[in-house]
């Protein structure tokens, strides 16, 4: 008899792609942000951390929004009038032999990353089982069940969105393409939760 295995409460991970080129103008503005960059553990920032609120980038947050949205209405299928919206956004450069740490994004529900300008032959975002196990078991092979990392490559014009809770990180690059990418940080607007349940927040 066969054993069916069921992926229960998985966490979800999505990708889609912008359907268009990035302009010339979207290009150029946000390489101009290279020249103001603020200092993180493995790479750098843009020193803008609400990048996607110029009016250069006004169709990217567009596009980020939409699809954060649809994100949200797929996996998580609100019973109320809620949605969600760009808080923070800012430009990731990681260059030759950089990196970026481990992290989670702190007071934010989904985040995103659109990728710019990387390179598709090696780039990749890696994220991190959340710590539940209790035992240490060496796997003879590796799959999503016993892995304690999974990784992605990435490509450009390509969205990754995940909870924000969940750690990720981008292992050090040895490509001598500058890796450039936009992260956003969202948050709810409308109702949450239940009134008769005593949950509910008005956003």
């Amino acid at each position: 008899m066969t054993t069916i295995y069921q992926n229960l409460f998985p966490i979800p991970v999505g990708f889609t792609f912008l359907d268009r080129e990035f302009t010339q103008s979207e290009i150029d503005f946000i390489a101009l942000e290279k020249e103001k960059t603020n200092p993180n553990i493995g790479n750098k920032f843009s020193a803008d951390t609400y990048i996607l609120e110029q009016e250069a980038l006004k169709d990217l947050k567009q596009f980020c929004e939409l699809e954060i949205n649809n994100y949200f209405q797929e996996v998580y299928r609100p019973s109320s009038d809620v949605s969600l919206y760009i808080t923070q956004s800012w430009v990731n450069f990681t260059e030759q032999n950089q990196y970026h740490h481990k992290h989670s994004h702190s007071n934010s529900f989904i985040s995103g990353c659109l990728y710019i300008d990387v390179d598709e032959q090696v780039d990749r975002i890696t994220f991190f089982k959340p710590s539940t196990d209790t035992f240490a078991i060496d796997a003879s092979e590796f799959n999503m069940y016993n892995s304690s990392t999974w990784w992605y490559e990435v490509k450009n014009k390509q969205l990754a969105m995940f909870p924000s809770k969940l750690e990720h990180c981008v292992e050090q690059t040895k490509s001598s393409k500058t890796r450039i990418s936009i992260a956003f940080n969202t948050f709810f607007k409308g109702d949450i939760g239940n009134q008769k349940s005593l949950t509910r927040l008005k956003l």
